[in-house]
């Protein structure tokens, strides 16, 4: 079956949805994704993020990583950043694709010309037909209209890249998408509404859902200060009623003090006007719904309290974005170790093995090399190898040798070189070489998760306690995408862009075991 060159990216709670998400991406047509990531993103994770088994073959390319519950945005970046591929595809955990998702797709991204930075997907909201659709419905809804959300929403990855992701600073499944898509069309590219299509099910909500909805103004204030007072304008963000809401809750305010100090016309006056302003907005609640008893008191009661809980929420925004600049990701320079904030959860349960990477991390890079006599070891390698092992810590090396799937190398002289290694550095207690080239499509080169995955088996430990060092990106990809801790030690050939997505950097290797031995 052709493989399609993305990865899809979900982050999640562990809502019973996940799964049927994922049995709809079973039996969906059309090509497979490289890998579909699952971000964990529970702050106190309990039991396993699925509730069953994976279906058909996403089974055979799932990963999961853990977000440590930062919200979406964090979460989305941690997934897409162990990606690969040319293109990242997002899915919320509520939604399900349509039979010919993956088939459509394929084509948005085969058609998207070279200055697309993203494609959406269109959403469909089934709504009951018995009768009229609840205010929460309704808002639902909301979403087969709305654009550039990240329900499913594709972007390149050197774009994501670019930008630098999504703003950690929204903390909610409010407006990050937005800003997201505004940072990406100042960059230079366009944005597409693509002919693939998911169905987002109305999920069942608390009587007070469209009052906790309030906490999003808060991120309105942030996304002025970013974009400017036409940012809603320019995202296509529907107009609220926050206007309404202050003249609502001034007329409260207003009236409420007048009472205090005895003027009772004033108060009389204002109170008026108040009850006017919160009867038209329920109002425009109730009119359009069923009108059963539970709505009307639901709307009634929510009525009066989301104007003041909106503004109040803007004004906390507004004092906490008031000098919010553009967004960086925390970058770890190479001068310090960073602390752990990556996918790993090794420290819950001990770190059991280190998995390192051969060229440019224990040896100096020497292109293709067949020559056992010109491996020459890192400086500080072999004492920061030994004190791993004086730790009692199982050591494997994991290195991509494509000059062998290339003709440019025999196994033989990858072999030699190897033996060089451990004649300088000590006895390693495995090596796991890919021979592939990058054309192959292997399961094992890295950023792929192979190597991790069966060095890991071969220790007879769990990837999710080992860690991986390594010099460039795709050392701490493929340590994300099988679980580990990934460790980046850079060199003059490291990008920038990998240090800054890196969970952890060090200095040197000895840095590097520093950090290991510490966190232990």
């Amino acid at each position: 079956m052709t493989t399609l060159d993305a990865t899809i990216v979900v982050p999640s709670i562990g809502r019973p949805s996940l799964q049927r998400l994922l049995e709809s991406l079973a039996a969906a047509d059309g090509p497979r994704p490289v890998t579909i990531v699952l971000v964990d993103d529970r702050r106190h994770a309990s039991g396993p993020l699925l509730q069953g088994d994976l279906p058909g073959w996403t089974g055979d390319c799932t990963t999961v990583a853990a977000s440590g519950g930062r919200g979406p945005a964090a979460a989305r970046n941690a997934g897409w950043r162990t990606a690969a591929t040319a293109w990242i595809a997002f899915l919320d955990d509520d939604v399900l694709v349509e039979q010919s998702w993956l088939a459509d797709l394929a084509t948005d991204l085969a058609d998207a010309p070279d200055d697309l930075g993203g494609s959406q997907g269109r959403v469909n909201v089934p709504l009951p037909s018995e009768r009229r659709p609840t205010d929460w419905e309704r808002g639902t809804a909301g979403l087969m209209t709305s654009r550039w959300i990240t329900a499913d929403m594709a972007y390149r990855r050197s774009v994501l890249a670019e930008v630098d992701g999504f703003d950690e600073r929204f903390p909610r499944a409010f407006r990050e998408d937005a800003d997201l898509a505004l940072r990406v069309m100042d960059a230079g590219y366009g944005l597409a509404l693509g002919r693939r299509a998911i169905v987002h099910p109305v999920r069942p909500a608390p009587w007070r859902a469209s009052l906790s909805q309030q906490r999003g103004n808060a991120d309105d204030p942030l996304m002025r200060r970013l974009h400017g007072p036409g940012w809603a304008r320019t995202a296509q963000a529907p107009p609220g009623r926050r206007t309404r809401h202050a003249a609502v809750t001034g007329a409260a305010v207003v009236a409420g003090a007048a009472a205090l100090t005895g003027h009772r016309r004033s108060a009389g006056l204002t109170a008026l006007a108040w009850l006017a302003g919160t009867a038209e907005f329920a109002w425009a609640r109730i009119g359009p719904g069923p009108r059963d008893a539970g709505e009307v008191a639901r709307m009634v009661t929510t009525s009066v309290a989301i104007p003041p809980a909106a503004v109040y929420h803007w004004l906390r925004g507004v004092v906490r974005h008031h000098d919010a600049g553009a967004w960086r990701p925390p970058a770890a320079e190479p001068g310090a170790v960073s602390p752990e904030t990556g996918p790993s959860g090794y420290t819950d349960t001990g770190l059991a093995a280190v998995l390192i990477d051969r060229d440019g991390t224990i040896v100096r890079d020497v292109p293709y090399n067949g020559d056992p006599n010109q491996v020459q070891p890192m400086d500080g390698a072999r004492a920061a190898l030994d004190r791993l092992r004086a730790a009692g810590l199982p050591l494997a090396v994991i290195t991509n040798q494509s000059g062998v799937g290339t003709g440019r190398l025999t196994r033989a002289q990858v072999d030699a070189v190897n033996a060089r290694v451990e004649e300088l550095l000590g006895p390693f207690d495995l090596w796991l070489v890919c021979p592939h080239s990058a054309d192959d499509g292997c399961r094992c080169r890295k950023p792929q998760p192979g190597l991790v995955l069966d060095a890991a088996a071969g220790l007879g430990v769990s990837a999710q306690r080992c860690a991986v060092i390594g010099d460039i990106g795709s050392d701490v990809q493929a340590a994300a995408a099988a679980g580990a801790l990934g460790v980046l030690v850079p060199t003059e050939h490291t990008r920038r862009e990998e240090i800054r997505a890196a969970p952890v950097v060090a200095a040197n290797l000895g840095r590097a075991v520093d950090h290991l031995l510490a966190a232990r």
